[in-house]
């Protein structure tokens, strides 16, 4: 079911990014848009999870250089009925992890040094429940496409600012181009930015359920938000900021930031894991 809705939300996002490119550019454009679309979400798919690896320099780690993070992943997946992800450590003192991967069998776990340094036991567990929980819904796939689009949509807004849109059988609008111009790519963020929140409380629940300690992860959380609040991360890039079990801009002061916001507040988080409790 997971899976299906993962490429459902492909599908929907895929197609309107199409019919945007339909508005901007008429037959020609919607053309051009597909065959964009379908380059994205074939790179998406399968060298997504390469690429970010790569960008944050993770180190491939095992049973040999890292048993203790590798004890703790193989009692989770043994438990969550998962495969045994490929793991690696990111050398960066910002405390944080991410999950990637298309699906179960090439998935990736990531947790910082910083992450490992600061943290007890369990509440690594916690975090790495938490990963496995976004690996066991196909989150990592369905961030890395919704983020894709989304900058494909705003793209397209660019190029129909400089090039106007329609085309010889149907002339455009220009109100209605200016405002779609606008409009789309803010939306196309938006639902980016909700589906990523909504799965951070979903793959909380999940950690919750698979370690039986919902306060292992509160107190994680309550961490990792302190410290990346003063250590910034090096490479840190928007376009990969919903990955991360904590926002790794957590600490910049940016503008409309509740708006554009890539996780729930840190608070709105440990108060849904308490209503776990009872």
């Amino acid at each position: 079911m997971e899976q299906f809705k993962t490429y459902a939300l492909m599908v929907g996002l895929t197609l309107l990014f199409i019919w945007f490119g339909g508005m901007i550019g008429g037959r020609g454009g919607m053309i051009i848009a597909f065959l964009i679309a379908a380059g994205m979400n074939f790179y998406a798919y399968y060298y997504s999870d390469k690429q970010v690896l790569k960008h944050y320099h993770a180190i491939p780690v095992d049973h040999n250089n890292a048993p203790g993070l590798y004890k703790i992943v193989t009692r989770l997946t043994n438990r969550a009925g998962l495969p045994m992800p490929a793991l690696y450590i990111i050398p960066d003192q910002q405390p944080n992890a991410f999950a990637t991967g298309r699906n179960y069998e090439n998935a990736a776990v990531a947790v910082t040094e910083g992450l490992l340094n600061l943290l007890d036991e369990n509440e690594v567990e916690a975090v790495i429940a938490h990963e496995l929980s976004h690996i066991k819904h196909y989150d990592m796939l369905i961030g890395t496409v919704a983020a894709t689009i989304a900058g494909a949509i705003s793209m397209l807004a660019n190029f129909g600012m400089f090039f106007g849109g329609g085309d010889r059988d149907r002339p455009a609008n220009p109100i209605v181009m200016i405002a779609l111009m606008i409009i789309m790519p803010l939306a196309a963020t938006i639902i980016q930015m909700t589906v990523s929140r909504s799965r951070e409380f979903m793959a909380d629940e999940g950690a919750a359920r698979m370690t039986g300690h919902p306060e292992w992860l509160q107190s994680g959380l309550a961490k990792l938000d302190n410290y990346a609040r003063g250590i910034a991360m090096h490479d840190a890039d928007p376009q990969t900021a919903h990955m991360f079990i904590i926002n790794p801009f957590t600490g910049k002061d940016f503008s409309l930031q509740n708006l554009f916001r890539t996780h729930p507040t840190t608070q709105d988080r440990i108060d849904r894991l308490e209503q776990l409790k009872y």
